[in-house]
């Protein structure tokens, strides 16, 4: 826990195609030593391909997507007399959604052959229909709150 004052949030800029800040994050999230230009050109590809699959508007489907990855719940490591405990705390929204970005963003990595734009494509879309490694990363960090429920005592 930090003793100093906390740092100030940083604004995020919006993205240039549909001036939406959460794709702005995504985007940033996404690039990889500094090639902002590539990180969008793979963000962009994968919404309209997104949009074509779920036939719906893509940026819609995007922020469904991001929302059924967040999780409500996670562990964090609390020292009590000697002994560590997980206690069960809430996610603050901004954590939620960085969470949730991170986990999308590794989980289409991780995704077997294809391009990245069609990595991520279907994996947005497994977060869209609520399946997918990022969901299970989500259900898995509940069921450990879920476990860890008798020490949420310790909160702080």
């Amino acid at each position: 826990m930090a003793r100093r004052r906390e740092a100030q949030k940083r604004p995020v800029s919006p993205d240039p195609k549909y001036n939406d800040v959460l794709a702005g994050r995504f985007i940033n999230c996404l690039l990889r030593q500094g090639k902002k230009g590539l990180a969008e050109r793979l963000f962009y590809s994968a919404l309209d391909a997104l949009g074509e699959k779920a036939k719906e508007e893509p940026l819609k489907v995007f922020r469904k997507a991001v929302e059924n990855a967040a999780p409500l719940l996670e562990v964090r490591s609390r020292r009590v007399g000697g002994a560590t405990y997980q206690v069960p705390v809430e996610v603050n929204d901004r954590r939620r959604t960085a969470l949730s970005i991170r986990w999308v963003i590794q989980n289409a990595k991780s995704r077997s052959g294809k391009t990245m734009a069609e990595k991520l494509t279907l994996e947005l879309l497994d977060a869209y229909n609520n399946s997918g490694g990022a969901i299970k990363k989500k259900e898995e960090v509940h069921r450990m709150a879920e476990a860890n429920k008798a020490f949420a005592h310790y909160r702080w």
